[in-house]
């Protein structure tokens, strides 16, 4: 009897030993990380497809980190999106950085800062150029941690008609959309056009109604996925001027909750995706120019010296507007002075 009884004394500790370690593995598991990773591109753009990439590489790490991801604008525009990420509502952001938390940031929209792949790679992909220098600095004081750049090409203009005097300073006849950037307004009205002011999410239905002629807005694999797949627009106009630059970042408060492990998954999931993403947009450029082509659409390029006229012209007249907005440092900083 005595025996018996020990027995089930042992039975039971074995079974209330059990129950626990099954108590503390759940519990661990409800203490995992939930985070939100909101983002800007279509559905089926390759950038969301870097957006599922991070969340599998930090979930595979097993670190304690669960993601969701809210990509296409859903949690609402890049404006909101950056408001809601300093808040803390939103963990990490896939999106153009806008200039309208602090001025200063209008140095991201600069003009004829860099020319091509190269130039971008080493400007706005080195974590520890001039660039991203002042950029980490500005985003400190928000409240935000820059992860990675990811300079896509170039934005060209969308055109439902052919510019007049596309190739030079000449009148243009078009209104185009352009973000809400004064440098990038005073830029495409000193090259001819009249601008007009427009979310990113407002351009389809103003293109396809012709309450504009055109728009600043998109690379060549954009301009595809979005325009030329549904039959919108006719012309890219390939000034080759501002680079496509969309950026990760997290909100500090997330950071600050994060361990140290979690910090170098984090990092190394989002800097990996930008890596690919910046080697995905510079073998494919070419190809999509091609695939536009296919689908009826003209692309207008300029030749090498009516490009480096138009960058001068920029450089001597518009880049002097920005001092008041991002401060004669800044610009001497971007270019070396």
């Amino acid at each position: 009897m005595l025996k018996t009884l020990k027995i089930g004394k042992t039975l039971a500790r074995t079974g209330l030993a059990g129950v626990l370690a099954m108590s503390v593995a759940t519990l661990a598991s409800a203490a995992d990380m939930r985070l939100k990773f909101a983002g800007t591109f279509p559905v089926d753009h390759p950038g969301t497809k870097m957006m599922e990439q991070i969340k599998a590489d930090i979930e595979a790490a097993d670190v304690g980190l669960k993601m969701s991801l809210f990509p296409a604008n859903q949690l609402g525009s890049g404006e909101a999106l950056m408001e809601d990420t300093m808040r803390g509502n939103i963990d990490f952001t896939a999106a153009f950085i806008y200039s309208h938390k602090d001025p200063r940031l209008e140095f991201l929209s600069m003009p004829f800062l860099v020319n091509d792949f190269d130039e971008m790679d080493a400007v706005m992909r080195n974590m520890d150029s001039p660039f991203n220098q002042i950029l980490q600095e500005r985003l400190s004081e928000l409240g935000l941690r820059l992860l990675a750049n990811n300079p896509e090409g170039f934005t060209g203009i969308v055109a439902n008609k052919k510019p007049d005097n596309w190739a030079d300073l000449g009148p243009k006849n078009m209104n185009i959309r352009v973000w809400s950037s004064p440098v990038v307004k005073n830029m495409v009205e000193g090259l001819g056009f009249q601008a007009t002011t427009m979310a990113w999410g407002d351009i389809f239905p103003a293109l396809q109604s012709g309450i504009v002629d055109g728009a600043i807005c998109c690379t060549k694999s954009a301009t595809y996925s979005i325009f030329a797949q549904s039959d919108v627009g006719k012309y890219y106009v390939q000034y080759n001027s501002v680079s496509e630059l969309t950026s990760y970042y997290a909100s500090e408060k997330t950071w600050a909750k994060m361990n140290e492990q979690q910090r170098e998954v984090v990092q190394a999931a989002f800097s990996k995706a930008s890596d690919d993403f910046f080697a995905y947009n510079r073998e494919n450029d070419a190809k999509f120019a091609e695939m536009l082509e296919g689908k009826g659409y003209e692309i207008l390029a300029l030749n090498g010296d009516e490009q480096a006229a138009m960058g001068a012209w920029v450089r001597e007249n518009i880049w002097p507007t920005m001092v008041d907005s991002v401060g004669q440092e800044t610009i001497d900083r971007l270019t070396g002075n």
